[in-house]
């Protein structure tokens, strides 16, 4: 069975760095993906999680309206609404490689160069 997927987009919000437990780095990011047809345009908007050592590197090189290209597979997250008790989902992406389209470094707004990172080691997710 095949759980791929490619997008195109920009960050809706700045990079949100966490480790867990283990020292394990987390980088989540918002990511709209607009597609035109015609006079109309569709916007969908996915959380991408970026682990270990490419969610460091998200970190360091992207912020709100950063545009990349991902790769990685679709995760369903499920949980149990508090207020309420109902169950919740939600789909993600798990990205495995990460283009940064329009590079900005947050301590340097001049570099434009483009880059591709790949995750290193997906082997041990906690997932």
């Amino acid at each position: 069975m095949l759980n791929q997927f490619n997008g195109m987009g920009n960050l809706t919000r700045d990079v949100e760095l966490r480790y867990i437990p283990s020292g394990k780095a987390i980088a989540t990011v918002g990511l709209a993906i607009n597609r035109k047809f015609g006079n109309s345009e569709e916007t969908l908007f996915l959380d991408v999680d970026c682990w270990d050592k490419l969610g460091e590197l998200v970190n360091s090189y992207c912020q709100k309206g950063s545009k990349i290209f991902v790769s990685g597979r679709l995760k369903q997250d499920t949980w149990d609404d508090k207020e309420t008790g109902q169950k919740r989902s939600k789909i993600k992406l798990v990205a495995e490689t990460v283009q940064f389209l329009d590079r900005l470094d947050k301590s340097d707004k001049s570099d434009k160069n483009t880059s591709e990172v790949d995750a290193l080691d997906n082997s041990d997710t906690p997932f």
